[in-house]
């Protein structure tokens, strides 16, 4: 079974920075693509950023030069850095498993709260 467990979200100040982290298990964490998503009150869920298991990286626009997402596969770990957070960045970030060739599944973390705020 697999399980995606986030934690580094929280509340800051517009400008400020955060590092959320998402923790992996069940699976062979570095053949997958690993994504983070957001998801804000009354909107649909958004890509953040994605990385594949060959370190490709890809983000939505809004976040383009502010956000940075890496992977250590050796601890089966994502990271996204986040940096000159603004109150557009409030909401709810997903981690996600994306599917592969012969394996179609997708996986959600429970997600982590990040509010920008003065």
């Amino acid at each position: 079974q697999v399980h995606l467990v986030e934690s580094g979200g929280g509340s800051v100040q517009p400008g400020g920075s955060l590092r959320l982290s998402c923790a992996a298990a069940g699976l062979i964490f570095s053949v997958y693509t690993m994504g983070w998503y957001r998801q804000a009150p009354g909107k649909q869920r958004e890509l953040v950023a994605q990385i594949t298991s060959g370190g490709s990286t890809n983000y939505g626009d809004s976040v383009k030069g502010r956000f940075t997402i890496s992977r250590d596969n050796a601890k089966n770990t994502v990271y996204l850095q986040m940096n000159s957070l603004n109150p557009e960045d409030t909401a709810v970030y997903y981690c996600n498993r994306g599917p592969r060739y012969g394996d179609p599944r997708v996986y959600w973390g429970q997600g982590t709260q990040v509010t920008v705020s003065s």
